[in-house]
This record gives structure tokens, sequence and C-alpha cells, in this order.
């Protein structure tokens, strides 16, 4: 019934995806946890729904970094938006995209090096 052309295994990207897959598993759980964990690490941090937290690891940047003046789009400015308003799509986007990427290639680098090195003696 179905033909052998239809098989994923007769397309030449089989095997680089059959390789490529465990990386971008860990790269997309990776992503997904630093989206889940962002609320989190922003209110820890100190950037809560009522501003920067008294005596927070946010008041001390925002102290040494800034001197009680915070520019419009700056660091402290996005992170309290976030902390305060929430991380919207985009950011989220972006957060989950970025983390992935590097997660996902840092993975592959340590995998690549571990093969590479695993023969290796050192005496």
């Amino acid at each position: 019934m179905f033909s052998n052309a239809l098989m994923l295994s007769n397309f030449p990207f089989h095997s680089s995806a059959r390789r490529i897959l465990p990386y971008a598993a860990v790269g997309l759980a990776a992503g997904t946890a630093a989206v889940a964990a962002s609320p989190a690490f922003l209110a820890a941090a100190g950037f809560t729904a009522g501003g920067v937290a008294a005596g927070s690891v946010a008041a001390s940047i925002q102290s040494a970094v800034y001197g009680g003046y915070v520019a419009s789009g700056s660091a402290v400015a996005l992170a309290q938006s976030a902390g305060a308003a929430g991380i919207g799509v985009a950011g989220n986007a972006a957060i989950g995209g970025i983390t992935a990427g590097i997660t996902g290639g840092l993975t592959a680098l340590g995998s690549y090096m571990f093969v590479c090195f695993k023969n290796v003696s050192v005496f």
C-alpha cells in the first residue's frame, strides 16, 4: 500500500535529524524551564509588582549601578516592568528561544568533546 519512497529513511537528512534530535530536546526542555522560572527568578531578585523590594539584590544593583536614577529602557527598568506587569508573549519567546539555542548548542559541543576525548589517554 505504501511505497518505499515515502519512508523517512530514504531522505538524506534522516541520519542528521536523528543525531540532532537529542540536543534539540535538551534545548527545548531548558527553554521551557527558563520561561516557567523567569517570574519566580524576578520576584526572588526583588522585582515585585509593588516596585523594587528594599534590601533585595535588585535594590543593591539599582543603587550601585544607577545611583537612584534608572533610565527608561535600561536593564533594571525592563526587569522591573516584567516583575510588575509580567512577561509578555514576546518576552517569553525571547527567553525560551535564546535559552534553547544556547543550551542545545552547549549540549552538542559537550557531546562532541566527549566523543573526541573518550579515547585520549592521559598517561
